[in-house]
């Protein structure tokens, strides 16, 4: 019975895992589907929201088939085989706790976009000291034609 739990929490884990990719790929900012910026950061949020539940069935199913294992190695009762902890179950930890860490990346993206807008900066031009220096010095205008440069002249 619960191999069929953890079977059944793995495909749980990994039917969210596709429903939140999808929805993840619509709340990113750089995709023209989802709407409005407040709408895809709600969209990323629901995507965050869906992956740390499919790392926590996946984490749910790996502890109960580890628990198992080592309930069953331990017991000096139990005559059948003994499995021990393979590299899988490390594996499926792992998943699970990028899964998790990932959703949560995506849950606090929104709190990136209820913030006060960005200000924008207007850009004033370079002021170099020549430039300067010959503003305040100069203050006859120069009658000299100015000078017209080809091709050949910025090589």
């Amino acid at each position: 019975g619960y191999i069929q739990a953890c079977r059944g929490l793995m495909i749980s884990a990994v039917c969210l895992g596709f429903f939140g990719a999808v929805f993840g790929l619509i709340g990113m900012k750089c995709t023209k589907v989802g709407g409005s910026d407040k709408t895809k950061a709600k969209i990323a949020c629901l995507a965050g929201l869906i992956f740390i539940l499919s790392g926590l069935c996946s984490m749910t199913s790996c502890s109960l088939y580890a628990n198992r294992i080592t309930s069953e190695f331990f017991d000096p009762s139990f005559v059948a085989q003994k499995y021990e902890l393979g590299a899988a179950l490390f594996i499926g930890w792992a998943g699970a706790s990028l899964c998790i860490i990932g959703g949560s990346i995506f849950c606090f993206s929104i709190a990136e976009n209820s913030n006060s807008p960005r200000r924008g900066y207007t850009y004033n031009g370079a002021a170099s000291v020549m430039s300067s220096r010959t503003k305040v010095h100069n203050s006859v205008p120069d009658k000299t034609p100015p000078k017209h440069f080809d091709k050949n002249a910025y090589v």
